[in-house]
Parts: C-alpha cells; sequence; structure tokens
C-alpha cells in the first residue's frame, strides 16, 4: 500500500467532525469535488467504505472511526513535529552530552547551572560524564561530548574553545594531628610546607592543577618532595586522611569532608587559585550555544 499522504486524512478527519461535506469543503477553503474525490481516493486506497452518506450529511463507517481516531492522532503528531523541529533548530530540544571534572561538579556554581539548564530547557536531555581534564577535552575533539567544564585548557588542541569563567582559591589538606592543622583557621605559608611529602592529583590528568601547584612553591623557594600522584583529587584526600603527606586542592573540594583531613586556607603570597574553564569545539551547533549563554547569564548573576 502507498504512503497516505496527509491533506487526505486532513480532508477525512475535518468531514467526520463537520458531519457534512459543504461545511467541511468551506472549513478547507476547497471546492466540494475536490474533496468529494479526496475522500473517493481514500476509501479506494483502503479498499473499504469509510463514510455513509445520508439527506442530512455523512457519518463514519465503523471502519471509518478508527480511521479517525488514527488520522486525528496523527495529524496531532505532524503538527507537534514542526514544533518540535523549530525547539530543536533553536537549540531548545535534543540531547546534549556535558562533561566535567571531579572537582568541577563539587563547585556549587556547575550543579547550579545543570540544575537551571534542566528547569529552562526541560525538553532537552543532559548526558553527564565524568572524567579528568585531558580526557575531557580530547572527548570534545572526537565529539562524544559536547561541552565540558575543565580544569586545564590543554595546549595543541585548535578545535576547542576553552574559557575561563571562574576561580575559586587552593587550599591546604593535612592529616588530622598535623602540627600545622592545630593553628586553627589561619592561613598557611607555602614555605612552611618545605619538609612535607606531597600528595598530587597526577600530571596527565590535571596539568594544570599540578604545574601550578609546582610553580607556587618554587617561588617560595623549594621543590616540593612528590610522595604520591593519584588519579583523583578525591583520591589524594584520601591519602592524606591516611597520613602519606599533605595535598592541596581546590577550596570546593572542602565540600567532600573526609575523614581524617583538615583544610586550611593558603597565604595571599602563594598566588595558587584553581581556575574553570568551559571548553567545547569552535564549530558550534544551536544546542552548545543556547547552553553556553545559560552559563554566562548565570555568572552575570553571580557577580
Amino acid at each position: 500500500m502507498a504512503a497516505i499522504d496527509l491533506k487526505r486524512l486532513r480532508a477525512f478527519v475535518t468531514v467526520v467532525e463537520e458531519g457534512n461535506i459543504t461545511r467541511a469543503a468551506q472549513r478547507l477553503f476547497i471546492q466540494q469535488p475536490p474533496l468529494t474525490r479526496l475522500l473517493q481516493s481514500l476509501e479506494e486506497e483502503f479498499g473499504v467504505k469509510l463514510l455513509a452518506r445520508y439527506p442530512r450529511g455523512v457519518e463514519p463507517t465503523e471502519i471509518g472511526r478508527v480511521l479517525f481516531q488514527e488520522a486525528k492522532a496523527l495529524l496531532e503528531r505532524a503538527e507537534n513535529l514542526s514544533a518540535t523541529m523549530q525547539r530543536a533548530t533553536e537549540g531548545k530540544q535534543g540531547n546534549i552530552r556535558i562533561g566535567f571534572t571531579s572537582s568541577a561538579a563539587l563547585h556549587a556554581f556547575v550543579p547550579t547551572v545543570l540544575r537551571r539548564y534542566r528547569e529552562v530547557y526541560p525538553q532537552v536531555t543532559a548526558q553527564l560524564e565524568e572524567s579528568g581534564s585531558t580526557e575531557l577535552l580530547q572527548a570534545l575533539v572526537n565529539r562524544t561530548l559536547d561541552v565540558a567544564f575543565v580544569r586545564t585548557p590543554v595546549l595543541g588542541m585548535p578545535e576547542l574553545k576553552i574559557e575561563r569563567i571562574l576561580q575559586e582559591p587552593m587550599m591546604v589538606a593535612l592529616p588530622v594531628g598535623h602540627p600545622l592543622a592545630q593553628i586553627g583557621d589561619g592561613a598557611v605559608e607555602l614555605k612552611t610546607l618545605i619538609n612535607e611529602g606531597f600528595i598530587l592529583y597526577r600530571r596527565p590528568a590535571g596539568q594544570g592543577l599540578y604545574d601550578a601547584i609546582l610553580a607556587a612553591c618554587y617561588r617560595a623557594g623549594f621543590s616540593p618532595r612528590i610522595v604520591q600522584e593519584a588519579p583523583r583529587l578525591t583520591s589524594c584526600l584520601s591519602l592524606v586522611g591516611a597520613g602519606l603527606g599533605v595535598s592541596i586542592v581546590p577550596a570546593c573540594m572542602v565540600r567532600l569532608g573526609g575523614e581524617g583531613v583538615v583544610y586550611l586556607p593558603l597565604s595571599d603570597e602563594a598566588k595558587l587559585h584553581a581556575p574553570l574553564f568551559l571548553a567545547q569545539r569552535k564549530e558550534s551547533s544551536a544546542m552548545i550555544a543556547t547552553f553556553c549563554a545559560l552559563v554566562k547569564s548565570q555568572l552575570d548573576e553571580m557577580s
């Protein structure tokens, strides 16, 4: 059976709703003979009688009533399809893949953005992925992600557009019972950590934070003694809690707490901050542009 065009279905539905071919023709802005031919061709298509003609008008047959219900549903979906495509064109419907590092997810800004995005664009499905900055940026290049919150603007990826959206202070994570933990909430000078063993987020996964910590230590006059590199910042905190050393982490990690871990601010002289970047491909889509616009509007609300 050949595909049935929507024009004939719309004609049939209109006739059934009006119960009169003349009134249906007026509603459809066509002459009665062409409308009659549309109905006849529809009956020929199915090989059944769809309408019963009476002096007072027409009524659907039993099979006609079945077609009427199905045709109405199909026409409604067809009408909705246009609106759906318009929303998709405007980046307001579809699927977006968002990546973030573990520390980015702990910053209050990121979950706030995700929650707001879902409220404003409920017809967009967000697929979330957590990984290291390098892996996330590579996923953008490979087109398995659309946008990502990262800590490191990895070089050598000309396909990407990476913007710093905010930064937060870094803090020292110490084991409970460490002598420095006894100073309360006072700021720690970086040079006081000269004899400490450092536990750092491994460089391939967090190159930006890793290099920033080393540079700050060099400015303070020493080269840090790295006793352990961990695959995740959360792993760093677990090792600190076990008493294996100290670490320097973004302030948002304090929200994790961590058994056996004390957090203290660094002195201003350290000049250590953890930036947060928003990364996307340079050639973008309407949906990505819409998401990035929402991120910027949230930043404006914060300022």
